[in-house]
């Protein structure tokens, strides 16, 4: 985003121009120039423009006065100041337009300071007929931007920065561009689909446009560049038709994998057959579906090793690879191209077998902490840490400013509850609260010392002890937290939520639950999921949504828990997958909406999955 200081120096040539230009006449006003203020920068203190202010007969010069007084009152972080100083003008600013319209810009900046963000919005809103200088224009609509941009509004911070491009130079317009772009990434098809054809701005509608073309058809670059030329010759003079988004000219010039012979690499056999078997049956579910006889598919045990099945898909011609779906095998095959590669490096290529040093595509079913990024190798993953980086988007979506996590006292539980109060942090720079629970009796103790519960308790004891008589009195809740997101095994939650929900005081309102897929608790009977009502839970868009298809699945594999059936839709993503991932790496905002999440590739090759956002109400599960 522009900085205000950068507009204030394009318009300061504008003025330096017409100082200069009056000197060169015979008539140069001397009394006028004593008197000429300019609001477009702030270059004195608050209290030199109080003083400047106090001393000026001119009405309107001294409501400049104060406007700047109250803007450099901003700068230094003196709300209250610059609120007292607007206020007093308030009722008998001079109306021209442009110091009506300096008079809104700074109480909105206030109100950000001070109140809400929308409520900052509700202020900001100059009449479309007002005439104004550029800088205003710009100073209006940067700002618009920067308050959608922090009530999570992109759509709507878009809209706002392609209204500034128009007043800025080529170079400013720019990085407004970009950053135009970066900000469309971010959004769904059928949300940019339902803005395109916003006729009051033609830039704007040109630009979600752009993004929908580049997301629907990212997949198959002939259509992406026919439909490209299309929107060229519709929109000739748009920021974007000279020069395309430099990741949108890079996906063009992607081939995508478009293999005949696909290996996967699963342990068949073995402890871990079980689970890899759900895995398979999901792959062999979307290639029986899509029904494409001229694509191979080949599945290869890696119970006895994840190199030597590498080298028998490789023997075997794949020209795409999947899995292999263990850590440790991932982290085999990983050393493997590791020595492959520093052997080459030392010229001692007959150390290697040319079997194994035959670079394949390759998409792994498994993640790792260590790994050199490769442009044709890609990590997904049904990764608990990444559900918990996206419940804290979530809960910030939502508004919460001081969630509460009760987080079960495992390996599992702290990976999750740290990489939520990383994101957390990165979202509002400020820590999370999490509470470690363990097992029976303790569960309480800590539900009851999280919420405050305890401490009341004991207040109300020693205030007991010490009156007489006797009085009788309630514990009260903590109320200065809004959430509480609960990282629980399904078997805790039944005793967690009970525990939550009877620790608040009458004296407080609830605040909303959320929690993970890994606490959804097997079946679908109404008593337990209204033993849930209200509570938010987040898990893969196949379970939250049923439809046919899990329908067959339940029928098929009644027996299957949720978990594996996680298992199952990762594998038939996995096999849709295939033929995106190049152009998925390319285009960062390219998401394909899957049924275990919306996916989108990472610049390491890892794949990231938003997941859908349930909650129990009357008894079902209803998607949010």
């Amino acid at each position: 985003m522009l900085k205000r200081l950068n507009t204030t120096k394009f318009i300061s040539i504008a003025i330096l121009s017409a100082v200069l230009f009056g000197c060169g006449t015979t008539t140069a006003p001397v009394k006028t120039e004593k008197t000429q203020v300019s609001l477009s920068v702030v270059t004195e203190t608050s209290s030199q423009y109080l003083a400047l202010a106090a001393k000026e007969k001119n009405k309107e010069t001294r409501d400049k006065y104060v406007l700047l007084a109250a803007h450099a009152f901003i700068n230094e972080g003196n709300a209250s100041a610059a609120d007292k100083a607007l206020k007093s003008i308030s009722q008998d600013i001079s109306q021209k337009t442009e110091l009506l319209a300096e008079h809104i810009y700074l109480s909105a900046r206030v109100l950000e300071m001070t109140s809400t963000y929308d409520h900052a919005l509700q202020v900001l809103n100059y009449p479309s007929n007002w005439t104004l200088p550029d800088w205003q224009w710009v100073s209006y609509y940067q700002f618009k931007a920067h308050l959608y941009q922090l009530i999570n509004q992109p759509i709507d911070q878009v809209r706002q920065l392609s209204l500034l491009s128009q007043y800025l130079p080529a170079s400013q317009a720019q990085e407004v561009n970009d950053t135009i772009w970066r900000s469309l990434q971010l959004i769904n098809e059928q949300t940019l689909l339902s803005f395109s054809n916003d006729t009051s701005n033609p830039i704007f509608a040109g630009w979600v446009q752009l993004a929908y073309i580049a997301k629907h058809y990212a997949v198959d670059p002939n259509d992406l560049v026919r439909h490209l030329g299309s929107w060229q010759q519709l929109n000739p003079h748009h920021p974007a038709a000279a020069k395309l988004p430099t990741d949108l000219e890079k996906a063009l010039n992607t081939q995508p994998y478009q293999p005949k012979n696909i290996a996967v690499l699963l342990p068949l056999t073995g402890s871990r057959a079980t689970v890899a078997n759900t895995v398979k049956q999901g792959i062999i579910a979307n290639y029986m579906a899509t029904g494409d006889d001229s694509v191979t598919l080949n599945f290869f045990d890696t119970a006895t090793g994840a190199q030597a099945a590498y080298q028998q898909a490789v023997a075997a011609g794949a020209e795409f690879i999947i899995g292999p779906l263990l850590q440790s095998e991932v982290e085999q095959l990983q050393n493997m191209t590791a020595v492959g590669e520093a052997v080459s490096t030392a010229g001692e290529t007959a150390a290697v077998s040319p079997v194994a040093s035959k670079t394949i595509p390759q998409l792994y079913l498994n993640h790792i902490d260590t790994f050199t990024p490769d442009p044709d190798k890609f990590f997904f993953a049904l990764s608990p840490t990444d559900e918990a980086i996206d419940a804290a988007q979530r809960l910030y979506n939502d508004g919460i400013e001081q969630p509460l996590l009760l987080v079960s006292n495992d390996a599992v539980g702290h990976r999750m509850a740290e990489s939520f109060n990383k994101a957390w942090q990165t979202l509002t720079n400020n820590p999370a609260e999490i509470h470690y629970y363990d097992g029976g009796d303790k569960m309480k103790v800590t539900v009851q010392k999280a919420l405050g519960v305890i401490d009341s308790k004991e207040r109300i004891a020693r205030i007991k002890a010490i009156l007489t008589p006797k009085i009788e009195a309630d514990f009260r809740s903590r109320r200065d937290i809004d959430a509480i997101y609960m990282i629980s095994a399904s078997q805790d939650l039944a005793l967690l939520k009970p525990f939550i929900d009877v620790n608040f005081s009458v004296f407080a309102d609830p605040v909303p639950l959320y929690t993970t897929s890994r606490s959804r608790v097997e079946g679908n009977s109404r008593e337990t999921a209204e033993e849930l009502n209200n509570l938010t839970i987040s898990d893969i868009p196949w379970l939250i949504t049923p439809n046919t298809e899990t329908q067959m699945v339940n029928e098929l594999w009644p027996n299957w828990s949720n978990g594996r059936k996680r298992l199952f839709i990762m594998g038939y993503d996995a096999l849709d997958l295939v033929g995106k991932l190049a152009q998925m790496r390319a285009l960062p905002g390219y998401q394909f909406t899957g049924r275990s999440g919306m996916l989108s590739v990472q610049p390491d090759g890892t794949l990231h999955r938003q997941l859908s956002w349930g909650r129990y109400q009357r008894g079902n599960l209803r998607p949010l």
